[in-house]
């Protein structure tokens, strides 16, 4: 189903602290964590950018799967098979000091208000229903409905793993997101060796729910990953504080041992459920 159209359109490719606009959510809280979070990464000689130009995000992709450091872009994100769009969804780039881009995550708004993931998932992955197989044991993906942001694309270059870039960049996109649209859910596919390994706790997903499997497409059996909206607000105070506040000038500039110990993410990031209006303002 289409997402609701987001008013607030910013200019392609601006600084990411000037691409914030909040008119939703805790300004304070999230306001706060995007400048902290670009402060940070600066420090660490990477410039965060917000971008809507999909045709760049599925160039790169095409160019680093021919270097075998990613793997193929899902449907979701190109324009080419999907209705990708500015209103409709973003990619965040992290650029070296020689303008390269060294690492990216990207989320798409769906609203689901008359229908859950669990209907929407094969048109979720390849832009549209044509009957593609996919088999779907989560139970949680009858819950994901109403306004929905979706992770993916979730890549960083090898000479930038295990600095903990892949757990900051989806925290700076739930940030973002919430911003810009009401956002109810927001949620991640994980492979089902990140999870079993313990790795995806560090995502900051509250929920993990398996199974999601695409039979013929070459992602792997996967986990599906969601926080409700109070559980994002609850997330990104909690990495503020721990992670980004008084933060060293080097913290993402060299890897460390606990995100070596993660590993990074180079593929398609993947209860009962607390839901309701933030008590934050």
């Amino acid at each position: 189903m289409a997402a609701p159209v987001s008013a607030l359109v910013p200019e392609n490719n601006l600084r990411l602290p000037d691409a914030l606009t909040v008119r939703y959510g805790p300004a304070p809280l999230l306001s706060r964590f995007i400048l902290e979070a670009d402060k940070v990464a600066r420090a660490a000689g990477i410039y965060l950018r917000l971008r809507n130009d999909f045709d760049t995000l599925t160039w790169l992709n095409e160019q680093q799967v021919a270097q075998g450091t990613w793997y193929p872009l899902i449907d979701m994100f190109n324009p080419e098979r999907a209705d990708v769009s500015p209103a409709n969804a973003f990619w965040l780039s992290g650029e070296n000091e020689r303008g390269e881009i060294v690492c990216t995550n990207a989320a798409r708004i769906f609203s689901w208000h008359d229908t859950n993931l669990e209907e929407q998932a094969v048109a979720m992955m390849y832009g549209r229903n044509d009957g593609q197989p996919c088999v779907i044991t989560a139970d949680a993906a009858k819950t994901i409905s109403g306004i929905v942001q979706c992770h993916g694309a979730t890549w960083v270059h090898p000479d930038y793993r295990s600095r903990g870039l892949s757990h900051l960049l989806p925290r700076v996109c739930r940030a973002y997101g919430p911003s810009r649209w009401p956002i109810d859910y927001v949620m991640a596919l994980i492979t089902m060796k990140h999870y079993n390994a313990g790795i995806a706790f560090s995502y900051g997903a509250r929920h993990f729910s398996p199974s999601v499997f695409y039979p013929g497409h070459h992602l792997p059996e996967m986990v599906l990953a969601y926080s409700s909206r109070d559980e994002i607000y609850d997330d990104l105070e909690t990495y503020l504080a721990n992670e980004l506040s008084n933060a060293s000038d080097g913290k993402f500039a060299s890897r460390s041992v606990s995100t070596f110990l993660a590993q990074e993410v180079i593929n398609t990031s993947p209860d009962a459920v607390r839901h309701g209006s933030s008590r934050r303002s």
